[in-house]
């Protein structure tokens, strides 16, 4: 009798390819399913406005289906938070209309002078001001953090409702802060910090090929881009230690018995949900408790409305373009919205662009104005053929999912880096707001649309994202639940973060060994000293 043996590792290497990915992709979701739920389960959240909000809104629907209960603490200007939700409970906490109009004063300032190709000393005056407007905002909600902590009634309620973690971007410190005061474990959604990029707080970061955020440089540097690079770095550490910092670390002296200090409390955190991934990053050290889920916000594209997709489709074989450039931006100067329109009339495309200014003169029968697009569903359409955007990080990872090319024109932040890492994989093309004119807008639409190579490349990184053995949504569920079951994650996280940056470099081992050596060295030379004198003395007796 024959007996046939189990199925192995081993023997599955008979099979054929497609059928172990397709058992290691059914033991994957079997892991997932599983998992031991953690039913009924206690988020306060401390989010981010604008963008980030609809980014960690879609983590929260997921926590909201698996049955947890989610308090949101938002302000009484927020933009895009609600107070009320079927997902949330919130606390509103009264901050007035400064915030908003701090930001946008200075991206108008800042679009003005990229328009009209501003001096480097105009430049420089804008940089100084937008560090200024950073500082404003996070003493802003310092101020807001304050005011829940000298609320008595709120901290107690915040206790009573025993909460098994904190949710929480830490673009701003407040959330990370009030965790440390209710000594609850921290989850991140992350990907940027008070100052910069989060990876440069928690892993190791050579500046010899890690591009640091506003250079615009990518992973390969010559010597005078490292040089430039480091001058990056430095100016973002001067921001942290004397614009940033100082009004987090006066809130910890005061609130944090031993004080604290934004950096440290990052790196205290259990998780950090890292909204990227090395499809779009640039490979660098990491760390065991980051957990990269880039583009967990997509999903498959869902049915476009009727009159939406009628217009889709009345476009036929050349298809759509669909233009937005972001939440901060509702429309661009009059006579660049002219000459996008001009260049867009000119076209046998359709055209989605959302704008919300002044209907542009030239604007074409082909071109549809429209305050809000599903971008999704729109990006999923097998008729959209190029997504021209501003550069957010939402965007750039909805169109890798989606597979679409990209013509970027960034404004501000982190745009121009993110678009880069599509330009040098060849996946879409970048032009300046200073460059926009008919002329280079057609030219360089054309080449986007019509170049096969833009095409094959983001479908390439839309193939190799989505070639995951768990999806980057449940990743996130599972951790942030998998902190909830265990109190926290400490065994993921260094402990480096509480050493002197001394030792953390070695430099102190450096010196003993130096010292070490040295003393050696003068010994053995002392030493044959010695025995050189002691023969001359020797030889001066004999004679």
């Amino acid at each position: 009798m024959q007996i046939r043996p189990p199925l192995t590792l081993l023997s599955m290497g008979t099979m054929p390819l497609h059928c172990v990915c397709g058992i290691f992709a059914f033991l994957s979701v079997c892991l997932i399913s599983f998992t031991p739920p953690c039913e009924g389960g206690n988020v306060l959240v401390f989010p981010l406005d604008g963008s980030h909000w609809i980014n960690i809104k879609i983590l929260l629907d997921g926590l909201h289906a698996r049955g947890h209960s989610i308090t949101v603490i938002r302000m009484s200007d927020s933009l895009y938070i609600p107070e009320k939700s079927p997902l949330y409970r919130s606390i509103t906490i009264e901050m007035g209309e400064v915030l908003k109009n701090l930001f946008e004063v200075h991206l108008q300032e800042h679009i003005k002078a990229q328009r009209e190709g501003a001096s480097a000393f105009t430049f420089f005056k804008l940089t100084k001001d937008f560090l200024s407007v950073i500082s404003q905002a996070h003493s802003l909600w310092c101020d807001a953090l304050v005011k829940i902590l000298d609320d008595a009634n709120m901290v107690q309620s915040l206790r009573n409702s025993q909460y098994d973690l904190v949710l929480t971007d830490p673009g701003i410190a407040s959330g990370v802060i009030l965790a440390k005061y209710l000594k609850l474990p921290i989850v991140l959604n992350v990907r940027w910090i008070t100052s910069g990029e989060g990876h440069f707080a928690i892993a190791p970061s050579p500046l010899s090929y890690i591009p640091v955020p506003g250079s615009g440089f990518t992973d390969k540097m010559n010597f005078m881009q490292r040089v430039k690079n480091l001058l990056f770095y430095i100016i973002i550490m001067f921001q942290q230690r004397f614009m940033v910092g100082p009004s987090y670390d006066a809130v910890c002296a005061k609130y944090i018995e031993g004080g604290c200090d934004t950096i440290s409390l990052l790196q205290e955190a259990d998780i950090w949900l890292y909204r990227s991934d090395f499809v779009f990053e640039f490979p660098r050290p990491t760390m065991p408790n980051v957990v990269y889920i880039g583009g967990f916000q997509c999903k498959p594209a869902q049915p476009l409305p009727a009159e939406l997709e009628d217009f889709v489709q009345s476009a036929g074989q050349h298809g759509v373009i669909i233009m937005t450039l972001g939440t901060f931006v509702d429309a661009l100067p009059k006579e660049v919205t002219d000459e996008i329109a001009s260049v867009f009339a000119k076209m046998p495309q359709k055209v989605i662009w959302r704008h919300k200014g002044e209907h542009p003169s030239t604007l074409g029968n082909n071109t549809l104005l429209v305050d809000w697009m599903p971008q999704k569903d729109l990006l999923g359409h097998p008729q959209t053929k190029v997504f021209i955007a501003h550069g957010g990080t939402n965007g750039v990872q909805e169109a890798i999912y989606y597979g679409v090319p990209v013509l970027g024109i960034p404004l501000f932040f982190d745009q121009y880096d993110n678009l880069l890492r599509l330009q040098v994989r060849g996946a879409g093309k970048i032009l300046q707001l200073g460059d926009v004119n008919g002329h280079n807008f057609e030219q360089s639409l054309m080449e986007v649309l019509h170049q096969d190579s833009y095409r094959v490349n983001i479908q390439r990184l839309s193939r190799l994202h989505r070639d995951q053995p768990v999806a980057p949504m449940d990743q996130a569920i599972f951790w942030v639940e998998y902190v909830m079951r265990h109190k926290g994650a400490p065994h993921l996280r260094t402990e480096a973060y509480k050493m002197p940056w001394y030792s953390y470099y070695s430099l102190d081992v450096v010196l003993v060994l130096l010292t070490a050596v040295t003393l050696l060295l003068l010994s053995s030379l002392a030493i044959f000293r010695f025995i050189c004198c002691r023969r001359r003395k020797i030889k001066v007796k004999q004679k």
